[in-house]
């Protein structure tokens, strides 16, 4: 036998016995069948019970197949495996259930029609109308949200990262901490107080759009934050040292090169405020007409027009039917925020290149 054939096999001699590539397949199989018999016989009627039993079975029979096949080792290491995906299915379940169950339900009354016309003189137990006033509520609330917190929170993230020193900088980021978690009713509660019992404004959209900007503020500047922290010191030192003042290396420097995920972070903030009933329920108060004015007189918006087909309704179809069409075009909404802010990502990403 020459050297060189021994060279060639001695690498395989040193290697273990190893499950083929279908297993982990082949044993999510007979796990879901076991489960399945077990739920059949234990009289289970949830397939959540059938589907939790499945996957405490996956991973067993991973863990007791692979150790006997290629040891303890490789066993623990396809066992995390089966838990990441395990979790991922725990997780992404739910979240194409929801999305499934608004589609097949919304579908029924989701046209032109219901995307063109109000409530207007329909009543909540009649069919027809549609969410026109409000999808112009909630547009005009969330953007004028939009142009409250941007500024304030960009610039506040400037401050911290750029200047912030001392206590000053501390106390504003434990606020900004602090108002991360504040929940929505505390911020309508608090406009409500404010707005509208001191200062006897009234109800409308913009004291909503007040509310909503209080939530989307911290989220503004968390993320703003991070990207401008992203921003390497090189560069600003680059532009210090060519005698550009500190103000305009911002503008000129830090704000373009991070402005993608500056952008990718107020598109997820105006996503996560569309959804938000609560602020709304207190301030704007609802209408079925159509107003353009959020400055005077209750206004409409989705999230309000959905709570109030669902507890309107007294057991009427065409209310929950319209009440499923507006949550399946406030997830479109929200869906497209998300894919835009992806899109704007990647297109303001900076340019590698060998």
């Amino acid at each position: 036998m020459s050297h060189a054939s021994v060279t060639e096999r001695r690498p395989s001699s040193l290697r273990g016995a190893s499950l083929p590539s279908w297993s982990p397949w082949g044993i999510a199989v007979g796990a879901l069948v076991l489960a399945v018999v077990i739920g059949l016989v234990g009289g289970l009627d949830s397939k959540v019970q059938w589907g939790l039993i499945a996957a405490i079975l996956f991973i067993l029979g991973t863990y007791g197949i692979s150790a006997r096949v290629e040891g303890r080792r490789q066993a623990k290491d396809r066992v995390a495996t089966s838990l990441v995906w395990v979790c991922f299915l725990v997780a992404i379940v739910p979240l194409a259930s929801l999305i499934w169950e608004t589609a097949k339900r919304g579908v029924k009354v989701f046209d032109i029609y219901f995307l063109t016309h109000s409530m207007g003189v329909v009543a909540d137990t009649e069919t027809g109308g549609g969410i026109y006033h409000a999808i112009i509520g909630t547009l005009e609330q969330v953007g004028i949200a939009t142009l409250i917190a941007v500024p304030i929170g960009v610039l506040t993230a400037v401050y911290l990262v750029e200047y912030g020193r001392g206590k000053l900088a501390k106390a504003v980021t434990f606020f900004v901490d602090v108002m991360t978690g504040i929940p929505s009713i505390v911020a309508g509660l608090f406009i409500l107080s404010f707005w509208i019992l001191i200062l006897d404004m009234g109800y409308s959209g913009f004291a909503g759009s007040l509310a909503l900007s209080i939530l989307m503020m911290p989220v503004v500047v968390r993320s703003t934050e991070e990207m401008l922290k992203l921003v390497p010191n090189e560069l600003r030192e680059a532009s210090l040292a060519l005698g550009v003042p500190k103000w305009r290396t911002i503008i000129k420097v830090v704000l373009p090169t991070s402005i993608g995920g500056i952008t990718t972070g107020v598109m997820l903030a105006v996503a996560r405020i569309t959804g938000e009933t609560a602020p709304v329920l207190l301030l704007v108060w609802g209408t079925n007409f159509i107003n353009t004015n959020p400055f005077s007189d209750p206004q409409a918006s989705l999230p309000l027009y959905i709570y109030q087909q669902y507890a309107n309704s007294a057991g009427s179809g065409a209310a929950y039917d319209r009440a499923w069409a507006a949550a399946l075009a406030l997830i479109a909404f929200v869906m497209i925020l998300n894919l835009a802010a992806r899109g704007i990502a990647r297109w303001k990403a900076p340019k590698t290149g060998r």
